[in-house]
């Protein structure tokens, strides 16, 4: 395993659109196993193959809401291959929103409360899920950025032009 460099805002890398994984080998089990481990060395709870530079259909999550008897949160890692939308709530949520592509900046996005979803496992089983919650908009999150979608392209203008000039301001003072 090994901790990968997380592509930053604006890189144009990060508005590429992931191509479907063809099959699940070894190679892309490598490369899950290298995308949680840089997730969680971020730290973050949500990773998209294409924010390490492999423009694939693949992200990983995992909210680590739980914690052991000693205060260590468990991690539950979850694995999307070729994940997809099928149906979204007309109830909407807000979440205040970050990115490990877009560092150190958060925002209110709106999103709709619950989705279902359909993807594939590490074992190539067939998922079709109801979700919602903080799941639901974390991965609408990841796959916006299958699609070369950051949560700042859903703010207005204005907040995005803020946002991005506080991350280049936050570069130089680093």
């Amino acid at each position: 395993m090994a901790i990968l460099s997380i592509i930053e805002a604006p890189d144009p890398r990060l508005r590429v659109i992931s191509t479907p994984v063809e099959a699940v080998d070894d190679s892309i089990r490598t490369l899950v196993a290298d995308m949680l481990e840089t997730m969680y060395d971020a730290p973050g709870i949500g990773l998209a193959a294409v924010q390490i530079g492999v423009p694939k259909r693949l992200l990983v999550i995992d909210l680590q809401e739980q914690e052991d008897e000693e205060g260590k949160s468990i991690r539950e890692p979850r694995v999307f291959i070729n994940p997809e939308i099928h149906d979204e709530d007309e109830e909407y949520t807000v979440y205040n929103e970050g990115c490990l592509s877009v560092p150190d900046q958060y925002a209110e996005v709106e999103r709709p409360a619950s989705i279902r979803a359909t993807w594939m496992d590490l074992d190539g089983k067939q998922h079709d899920e109801r979700i919602e919650g903080m799941l639901a908009t974390c991965l609408q999150h990841e796959m916006d950025h299958l699609e070369g979608v950051l949560f700042i392209d859903h703010l207005s203008r204005l907040k995005r032009e803020m946002v991005m000039k506080k991350l280049l301001k936050f570069r130089k003072a680093a």
